[in-house]
């Protein structure tokens, strides 16, 4: 089966959770079915060579240099374009496969052109994310526009949580429930391992003595980064507080978080932001060190990095919003909150630093959980089942 699969993001230019998800998806649907990614930015190395994400071959394209200095959601829309026009000239495909909204435009023109079925993945929604609007200035409602197009439209639309799916069907009550399937995101375990050496840390101000409250996430308003700042105040002065965060969606958000950072400073040592793009094995070496990873998100679909954490054996604290009751299990592998409550989330933060033989425990579970749950070839294994189905295929 030949299968186009649109993404915005493509190893090695990952920086969000969709992009993960796609690297390994890609990387495990090649060894199913004939998959060309077709994603932004620059080449990418040959199927089957050094560097390679998967054995997938890869295309890769820009928005219209025509287009340069206009809106961003026109240039994405002229990428989209250009995907649609490469599936074409190549002769087609059985099915088209898009993630995020970023490419929702392409796999829907694409589905129309060639005849085929579109299977899109919601990662987010956009009714969902109106601080959008901040980035997109008035391309938030072109965004919305290609998510709604093409949602209504798909054959199938995966949601990778039941969260997702209730609001999918929510967002959107004239999609027929009967398309919309769960396919939940998934960890490479072997990659994601609790990796006990400090160099990493050493490197970056990092004690690896000290407690540790951990943060990993782009810097946009999804993420919930200034609640956390606001919690950070009532911490445990003894634990140290480690922020990866970067790639900040506006300059304002950057701003407001360098404002909260630089206060919380001026009360506290322990403050250690890494604001550039860390290497996965320096992220890895981060996550297994911390006492707590902390996910405050107002909005999560799913939550990929609790997936890595957990796995790298960490207990999470996180909230309780989307499907990441899904992923975690609270009193069992972390705490869940409710979003937005800076005071609640450094209750349960420092009630997880106050035990810490019970934060090794909820580690242990997580990675156990995480294991036998949420493996990539699985989640490959049924993504091409729903290939078939669309397709009319029996393989």
């Amino acid at each position: 089966m030949r299968v186009a699969l649109f993404t915005r993001e493509y190893p090695p230019d990952v920086y969000g959770g969709a992009g993960v998800h796609v690297e390994y998806l890609a990387r495990e649907l090649a060894r199913l079915v004939d998959l060309t990614v077709h994603c932004e930015g620059d080449p990418r190395p040959s199927p089957g060579t050094a560097g390679a994400a998967s054995t997938a071959a890869v295309e890769a394209h820009r928005p219209w240099p025509a287009l340069d200095g206009a809106n961003d959601a026109l240039r994405i829309a002229s990428m989209d374009l250009s995907m649609a026009a490469a599936v074409d000239r190549a002769g087609g495909a059985d099915v088209v496969h898009s993630h995020t909204w970023y490419t929702n435009l392409a796999g829907h023109l694409t589905s129309l052109v060639q005849g085929i079925p579109h299977v899109m993945t919601a990662h987010s929604l956009e009714p969902r994310r109106p601080w959008k609007a901040e980035q997109l200035g008035g391309g938030y409602r072109l965004s919305s526009w290609c998510e709604r197009v093409a949602i209504s439209a798909a054959a199938a639309v995966v949601a990778v949580s039941e969260g997702m799916r209730a609001d999918i069907l929510d967002a959107y009550p004239e999609v027929d429930p009967g398309r919309v399937h769960v396919i939940r995101n998934g960890i490479d375990t072997d990659e994601y391992t609790p990796d006990n050496r400090t160099d990493v840390l050493e490197r970056y101000g990092v004690d690896p003595d000290r407690p540790s409250v951990v943060f990993v996430g782009r810097i946009t308003r999804q993420k919930g980064l200034p609640v956390l700042l606001r919690a950070a105040a009532r911490l445990d002065p003894s634990a140290q507080l480690v922020l990866c965060a970067g790639a900040p969606d506006t300059p304002e958000q950057l701003a407001e978080v360098t404002g909260l950072v630089d206060g919380l400073r001026a009360s506290r040592d322990g403050v250690v932001w890494l604001s550039g793009m860390l290497a996965k094995p320096e992220v890895i070496q981060i996550l297994s060190h911390a006492t707590v990873f902390v996910c405050p998100s107002v909005y999560e679909p799913l939550g990929i990095v609790n997936l890595e954490a957990m796995a790298c054996g960490t207990a999470v604290v996180a909230s309780r919003v989307g499907g990441i009751p899904e992923v975690v299990a609270s009193g069992e592998t972390g705490l869940l909150v409710p979003p937005d409550d800076p005071a609640a989330l450094a209750a349960a933060i420092n009630e997880v630093l106050a035990d810490p033989g019970r934060a090794a425990a909820m580690g242990r579970a997580g990675r156990d959980r995480a294991v036998a749950e949420f493996g990539w070839p699985a989640v490959a294994e049924r993504t091409a089942r729903l290939y078939e189905k669309v397709t009319g295929s029996s393989g």
